[in-house]
């Protein structure tokens, strides 16, 4: 899937708004570029903080093992919560950092726990291919529909 899919896809969901951050929304330089998507609240506000991302960078000193600046790379990732994240890992978020070696998070096209918020419950895939292409709106669907739970 490509990021316009990606985004085309989240935006058939009535209840989440998608933001790709410039210089325009007060977005800090460094994340210009990079896709934000929130739940609305019940007053159709976004909420403070995302479910989903996509990232086409690495962000220097702080998330770069995943080597986004081999050129044109992007790393979608997902909240999905501790429940699905241990069923897709076979372990749980708060023991990510005992299984960190099993993972390449520079692999392109399969899931792994998030190089820096797998602890957190939260899944990446770089470059989502047409193999992982039904995985993925699966985790998109359970991520748009645990945001709106969890406010």
């Amino acid at each position: 899937m490509t990021q316009d899919e990606i985004r085309a896809y989240l935006a058939d969901h009535a209840a989440v708004r998608i933001q790709i951050a410039g210089p325009d929304d007060g977005s800090p330089e460094l994340a210009w570029g990079d896709t934000f998507v929130y739940a609305l609240d019940a007053d159709g506000q976004a909420r403070k903080m995302p479910f989903a991302t996509i990232v086409i960078k690495d962000y220097d000193g702080f998330d770069t093992q995943s080597q986004l600046n081999r050129g044109g790379l992007y790393r979608v990732n997902l909240d999905i919560g501790k429940e699905l994240f241990e069923e897709s890992f076979g372990f749980a978020p708060r023991e990510f950092d005992s299984h960190r070696d099993q993972f390449d998070f520079a692999e392109l096209d399969q899931f792994f726990p998030h190089p820096v918020y797998g602890a957190n419950g939260w899944i990446s895939i770089i470059q989502p291919g047409t193999t992982t292409r039904a995985t993925l709106e699966m985790l998109l669907d359970a991520a748009i529909a645990r945001s709106n739970r969890h406010p």
